[in-house]
């Protein structure tokens, strides 16, 4: 007996298998559009700044934390002066003239060394408003003007003013127009108590700490006072320790005008000589105006050293610094005292 239909009965089920077989391919196919987990194809393009993800690891590029590297600088900078034993300003020597001690060790590795004569400025003038200096106030206000006209270089320098009583007040903040300078000045007015030591912290913590950083600059306060303060809430050694932070030097120049020296001399020294600074006591009002003068040229005429401190660590501790030339007898160097780790 035939059975009937068997050759189309076979191709219909040969087709049906095909059918099923290519169903399961396209089951399994992988997607060229993304990788397992939904996360990029490794040949993806890497963002600008950022490193390609690596094919390797545990887990996707997604299911990793995104991280942010600081990295605390390890180098410290210092500008110094260097005087003869008359007082007269060196500025030929070399590196291998001095040496430096940082934290009682030698430094791991210097850096650079330069003789800097005409690093940009960044400059505070802070001039003490209170009711007794109000005798000579004028004059010290026309010295104050002729300084900055003479010191600061507009495109390149950049100066601000401070006047204090019993509070700091900015009469003009940083600029480099002598012109705004010179009115920042005469809007001064004199009265009240003296908060010296506020008007320093002040000037260093939310003026010269705030500029930008990674900048070449040398970075000094000029402070105008009799030194003496009775309404400050932060000690001497705090404001100068804010000082340190910011790596300014201090100028004082005494408004002392008795013939000798009084307390409030000894703290002006004491401040200028913490932070790599001079005090001047011009005993007569025309003397404050070659302060002024001896500031200027002294900006203009220092050495900047770049160097890595053996076993640094960002720890936020005090570190000392000591710079001596090697021929001790004839030369003296003027440097800050030290410095603060960053905190990491």
């Amino acid at each position: 007996m035939k059975i009937l239909g068997t050759k189309p009965i076979f191709g219909v089920w040969v087709l049906l298998l095909a059918l099923c077989s290519i169903f399961s391919l396209g089951q399994t196919a992988p997607n060229p559009a993304a990788t397992p987990s939904g996360t990029q194809p490794a040949a993806q393009t890497a963002a600008p700044g950022q490193q390609p993800a690596s094919s390797e690891g545990n887990g996707s590029a997604d299911d990793q934390p995104l991280t942010t590297i600081k990295i605390q600088p390890n180098e410290v900078n210092v500008v110094f002066t260097v005087t003869d034993k008359h007082g007269r300003r060196i500025t030929d020597l070399k590196q291998n003239d001095f040496n430096i001690v940082d934290d009682n060790k030698p430094p791991q590795e210097v850096r650079s060394f330069h003789a800097e004569t005409n690093l940009p400025l960044q400059v505070g003038l802070l001039i003490d408003a209170s009711n007794s200096v109000r005798d000579r106030f004028k004059f010290e206000q026309e010295s104050a003007i002729e300084f900055l006209n003479q010191t600061v270089h507009p495109g390149k320098d950049q100066a601000f003013v401070v006047g204090f009583d019993v509070t700091p007040e900015v009469t003009q903040d940083f600029t480099d127009s002598t012109e705004r300078l010179a009115h920042g000045v005469h809007d001064l007015r004199p009265g009240g108590g003296t908060a010296m030591y506020d008007a320093l912290y002040f000037a260093c913590r939310d003026k010269l700490l705030k500029t930008a950083k990674g900048l070449t600059v040398r970075r000094a306060i000029i402070l105008l006072s009799d030194g003496e303060d009775n309404q400050s809430h932060v000690t001497r050694e705090e404001a100068i320790e804010m000082a340190q932070r910011a790596e300014a030097i201090v100028y004082t120049i005494s408004t002392n005008v008795s013939g000798t020296k009084q307390a409030g001399d000894k703290v002006l020294e004491r401040i200028a000589d913490a932070t790599g600074g001079r005090a001047f006591f011009p005993f007569q009002l025309r003397d404050v105006a070659n302060a002024f003068a001896e500031i200027q040229d002294e900006l203009r005429s220092q050495y900047a050293i770049s160097y890595k401190p053996a076993n640094f660590k960002n720890d936020g501790h005090y570190r000392t610094i000591e710079i001596v030339a090697n021929d001790r007898k004839s030369f003296k160097v003027r440097a800050r005292r030290g410095y603060y780790a960053p905190v990491q």
